[in-house]
């Protein structure tokens, strides 16, 4: 198990070689209902495994993706006793794309999401562009979160300074490139094709429609700072779009935060390194 630290430092790097193993294969899926859930202005795609009393656990996916993508997440926390959620933002796999001149916010979907399937708080995980939203709603409605994970992920996206920072980290022809180099990693296009494969075919299905949605808060540093819920920052060593220097400035940025990183994961860890993801996931959540 690891031992958690503050965002002055790192947890220690995940275990295990990526360049010689392949991340292991989609586990069978715990049972879950899935449906249309009407939030009055779109329909979300979501899909629930349940569980009574169990503390819910909702999964927030990128940009690229859609509530599908969690194969490797579903399954261990809902083994690991929480009610485990999954949902595709507006535009993507499965969910209405709405009126696009009231395209509302992220977090207000999510909240009038919780309202619909009756849950109060939650724990909030977001990777990625799904990370703009879970920060977002964290700032606008802290008393509905429990605890908050921000994995690879900008999030700090008016912030003019910072993001000028992070851009200047990306070549202009990076936006270009497939969308494999942008979001997976090296080690992993290397060594497991049937894995890439499976991310494409899913991205591919999950792609969205195009819907500029506002923010509630400021999101930016500032706002960060004024979190006061637990929280988890992922940082991944072989991501371009937020490489660990920008995850730590995020960490640094909100009281109390803590960092990891995963080794040999790229954009998408959750999907590259699920067993070092999960393991983090579940450790923060233990310890709160």
């Amino acid at each position: 198990m690891m031992e958690a630290s503050d965002a002055s430092g790192l947890y220690p790097v995940a275990k295990g070689d990526p360049f010689l193993s392949k991340s292991p294969v989609v586990p069978r899926q715990i049972p879950a209902a899935e449906r249309l859930v009407d939030i009055e202005t779109a329909r979300l795609w979501c899909w629930d495994t349940g569980g009574g009393a169990a503390e819910p656990v909702v999964l927030l996916h990128a940009i690229v993706g859609s509530g599908a993508m969690w194969l490797h997440q579903q399954p261990v926390l809902a083994a690991a006793g929480y009610r485990v959620i999954g949902y595709s933002r507006r535009g993507h796999f499965g969910s209405d794309a709405g009126d696009p001149d009231d395209p509302g916010t992220g977090a207000g979907d999510l909240a009038a999401l919780l309202d619909r399937l009756d849950i109060p708080s939650a724990h909030i995980v977001g990777t990625a562009g799904g990370g703009f939203v879970a920060a977002d709603f964290a700032i606008a409605f802290p008393d509905r979160v429990r605890s908050l994970t921000l994995s690879t992920s900008l999030v700090a996206v008016r912030d003019r300074d910072y993001m000028a920072a992070t851009m200047a980290m990306r070549d202009h022809a990076f936006e270009s490139l497939p969308r494999e180099f942008r979001e997976v990693g090296p080690s992993y296009r290397a060594t497991n094709p049937e894995g890439l494969a499976a991310w494409l075919a899913l991205t591919a299905e999950g792609r969205p429609i195009a819907i500029a949605q506002h923010f509630l808060s400021a999101l930016d540093l500032p706002a960060l700072g004024g979190l006061r819920v637990p929280t988890l920052v992922i940082a991944s060593d072989a991501d371009m779009y937020a490489p660990p220097p920008v995850m730590r400035r995020i960490a640094l940025a909100i009281p109390g935060a803590r960092l990891g990183l995963i080794a040999g994961a790229g954009h998408s860890a959750y999907w590259e390194q699920p067993q070092a993801f999960n393991a983090m996931i579940l450790d923060f959540l233990a310890s709160i």
